[in-house]
């Protein structure tokens, strides 16, 4: 993580300087233009506000993943070259891969959508099939053969 954060500042770093060249590029360039094309300003605004704030970007980035690392109390198994595929193996939760609710919550995403679409009237029954199947989705293992 410390060498993405480098990488990011080196980035902020390039992205700025570039941001600061075509300024200056675009302001010679204006004033070889003839004077019946010439606007207002020599700097063409567009491109160096967009590389400004791509510099912004990178910067923030930078900032944040170098926090994280001196944060995070050392270095994480992905950043070690001695390190298994087993020791980044985090615990992801409990998962029923025989449960229908998250289809029928789909469904009821999808009507809700489709109602924006089409008619207010499907989105509220797609609103109301959305509820039952998050309920039947949350309270699943309280009832039935899972029941506590």
């Amino acid at each position: 993580m410390r060498v993405n954060a480098v990488l990011f500042w080196l980035l902020s770093i390039f992205f700025g300087l570039a941001a600061i060249a075509y300024a200056i590029w675009s302001m010679i360039d204006y004033a070889n233009f003839p004077s019946e094309l010439k606007q207002q300003s020599g700097v063409e605004w567009v491109g160096t506000v967009g590389l400004s704030l791509t510099s912004a970007l990178t910067i923030f980035l930078g900032f944040y993943l170098q926090r994280t690392y001196k944060a995070q109390g050392g270095e994480l198994p992905e950043d070690r070259l001695d390190a298994d595929i087993d020791d980044g193996d985090a615990e992801l939760g409990h998962f029923s891969p025989w449960s229908w609710w998250p289809i029928s919550l789909a469904a009821g995403l999808a009507l809700i959508f489709l109602g924006l679409a089409i008619g207010l009237w499907v989105a509220l029954i797609g609103a109301a099939f959305t509820v039952v199947s998050l309920m039947g989705w949350q309270y699943e293992y309280y009832r039935g053969n899972f029941g506590r």
